[in-house]
Formats: C-alpha cells, structure tokens, sequence
C-alpha cells in the first residue's frame, strides 16, 4: 500500500493552488490524484480566463484583491510568461442595473479597486461593438484582464512538484476509509493509499466525494455555461478591446485571436459531469450579439463548449474539516471565480491546514460547519451577506481583511 500525509482529489485550479501553497508551508507528502488523463480538464480549463474583481457576491470580491498581487507579479520561477494582461474590464447597462452597478463600483473602490465611470458615448469609443442606444453608461475596470489559465495551472502544479508533490493522473477515487470518525485512507482505480487527510477539490463532483467518507452533502449545484468563439462581420476592425459585460441583458464578450468570445451567462443546474453543449444556448448567444452588438453579429460559430461551475447556496465557497469526519477537508464551491481567487484560497486552504487559522479571513464564512445538520447557521451568513457589505458602504475604514 502506497501511503502520503496528504491526498488531494482533483488537479483542477483548486487542488493545484492547495498543493501549492501547502509546499509553501512546509507540507511537502502530498499526493495530487486526477481522473482525467490531463489537469484542468473540467470547469478549470473552460473558463472564459478573465480577472474580473468586481462581483456582486462581495466575499469573493474581497478574495479577488487578495489574489490580484499574486496575478500581477508572481514568484520568481512561477511562470515564464506573464499570467495576466491588464488591459481592463467593461461594464455597461442601464435602468436600474446601472444604478446598482454604480454602487457596487463604489463598494469596489473602498476596497482598492480603480474605475473609472463612463458616459455612454464613452464606452462606445472605448469598445466600438457597443451601441449607445442599449446603454446608460460604462463602468471600466482599468486594472482587470485576460488570466492565462495554462500558465497559472501549471504554475501551481510545477512549483507543488519541485517541493515534493506528487501528481498522479489518469486514477479514479472510488472510495475513503473512515474509522472511528477519522480518514484513514483512499481507493482508488490503481490501489489503495494510505494517508490521515484528504482534500476535497473534486468540484462538481465534491459532494459524491464527500458521500464516500460517509460525509453530509453540502447545498453546493453544479451549473453549466457556454461559450462560443465567433467571426464577425469583417466591416469593424476587432482591437485590442477590454472584457466587456452587459449586465442588464446578461451577456459578455472579449476579443479572441481575430474573433469573438461570448457567453449567455447562463447557469443551468446539472447533475456532475462532463458538460456538453446545448444548440439553444449557442443559438441564444449568437441571438444577444446581433441584437446589442450588431456590429460584431456573428457570420459564423467556430468553436463551442460548456463547463460546469460549482456554487454554495449562501454564494460563499466551502473551505475547511468537515464538522463530522476528522482529516475530511473541503474546498469546493468557488462559483465560477475559481481560477481569479485561487492565490488567496489556496493559501486559506493550506494555512487552516497546517495552522488550523488564517488571518486572511473569518473562516466562519468559509467554514462546512455553518451548515451542520443541513441547516444554516444564520449569524456568520447575515454577517456576510449584509453587515459587512453595509459597513463597507456606511464606515469603510472600520473594516479590514475579509
């Protein structure tokens, strides 16, 4: 029997950062397991590649600007290339969405995040697709951009390795053994491995992981959204544009290689698997593009895919021991921001792990315990829905960290 101190389930951006960041603390018997032939198979590697801070989940846009150093000027050694190019974000609409994102662009400056609000004329200058007559204003988020996902995967999974980590590929968990309420090992698809931890970044999957432990489930739905790569019309010139999102019609596009890549933003609940692509989402994409950009309308769809994000119900991710199974470790339900917050919860991840706390964040906003028995435990999730938020708008400067 194989044995590790550590076992990390999934070499998606989530067990990749871990893995990490526990090297980085001194942890380095770990064993990184993935089913799937490569790392990043799933939701890590079909995401539209954006840092993107602002969010109206305000947890996550805490954990964003923790992770933006970390983006914009990583380790020595980390990557080659650089994994982000600033080159902003844009966020438009009107009606009273264009109200609410003006406070939220508020909320985002008290936290360090730099905007610059735009008259309607001026976000069309600054993204030609646009037209004035669908929208309000602009919100632009200078210091966002386009993330190498490549990059940054590797980054994580190169540097767990050099301290130490193992990556095993291609191997199926198939079950946890628990005795006496603590884990004790792993089987998996090429035999059994003994070790005391196991962490639990297996995604969509996290709950039927957990399942095998005899662990409750969390409230965590996996969703699907499409992406198409689309060729315009060749009559506008596409430019070196920022991320663009209309929020009030529910749609993003950016530059790609000459084309366009846009989503529905779409989020449809579906069982865990390897998601697939639904002709009336494409259809819907290319429908919101002709419509509000007809100067980019789609003449024809190259490339398509779905993947699958994985979101709390209170919208905070899942990080920490599970309350009934000792050496159980959760870190799933990262909603889509995954790959953008993973510096600051990978490190979350590994400080609770080897320090049992962080002062990076009140861990009872992360922690699987705020649902023991299956209910919420109401005090930290109003804590974090409102009191924070509302503090941030009403005394900012009492507020620090997360």
């Amino acid at each position: 029997m194989e044995h590790t101190e550590i076992a990390i389930i999934g070499a998606g951006i989530a067990g990749a950062s871990v893995a990490y960041h526990l090297v980085h603390n001194g942890c380095s018997d770990l064993t990184i397991l993935e089913k799937e032939y490569t790392p990043g198979y799933h939701a890590s590697g079909r995401s539209a590649a954006v840092l993107t801070r602002m969010s109206e989940d305000e947890l996550f846009m805490r954990l964003s600007v923790l992770s933006t150093p970390f983006l914009q000027n990583p380790p020595q050694g980390f990557s080659e290339a650089p994994v982000l190019r600033q080159n902003g974000l844009l966020t438009v609409g009107n009606g009273t969405h264009w109200h609410a994102f003006r406070m939220y662009a508020r909320v985002a400056r008290r936290l360090g995040i730099s905007s610059v609000t735009l008259s309607p004329r001026d976000a069309v200058h600054k993204v030609p697709a646009l037209e004035e007559r669908f929208i309000h204003g602009g919100i632009f988020y200078p210091d966002d951009g386009i993330l190498d996902i490549h990059a940054i995967l590797w980054g994580y999974l190169r540097g767990a390795k050099n301290g130490g980590a193992r990556l095993v590929l291609d191997t199926e968990v198939t079950g946890i053994n628990v005795e006496k309420g603590r884990v004790r090992g792993i089987a998996t698809t090429r035999g059994e491995i003994a070790c005391t931890r196991v962490i639990n970044a297996a995604g969509p999957w996290a709950n039927e992981i957990a399942g095998m432990a005899g662990a409750r489930p969390m409230p965590l739905t996996p969703y699907r959204r499409h992406i198409i790569i689309a060729k315009p019309s060749p009559d506008l010139p596409i430019g070196d544009w920022p991320m663009t999102r209309d929020l009030s019609r529910r749609f993003y596009f950016r530059p790609e290689s000459g084309a366009i890549l846009a989503s529905p933003m779409d989020q449809d609940p579906m069982e865990p698997c390897d998601a697939t692509t639904d002709e009336l989402r494409i259809a819907q994409t290319a429908d919101l593009l002709s419509r509000f950009t007809p100067k980019i309308a789609p003449q024809m769809i190259s490339n398509t895919w779905a993947g699958l994000r994985t979101i709390c119900a209170d919208r905070a991710p899942v990080v920490g021991e599970d309350p009934e199974i000792s050496g159980l470790f959760w870190l799933a339900g990262q909603g889509g921001h995954g790959i953008h917050t993973s510096p600051a919860l990978g490190r979350i991840a590994a400080e609770i792990l080897t320090r049992g706390s962080t002062e990076l964040i009140d861990t009872r906003l992360i922690s699987p315990a705020r649902f023991r028995w299956g209910r919420l435990s109401w005090p930290p999730i109003i804590l974090h829905r409102t009191g924070l938020f509302l503090q941030w708008l009403i005394e900012p400067g009492k507020t620090k960290g997360i």
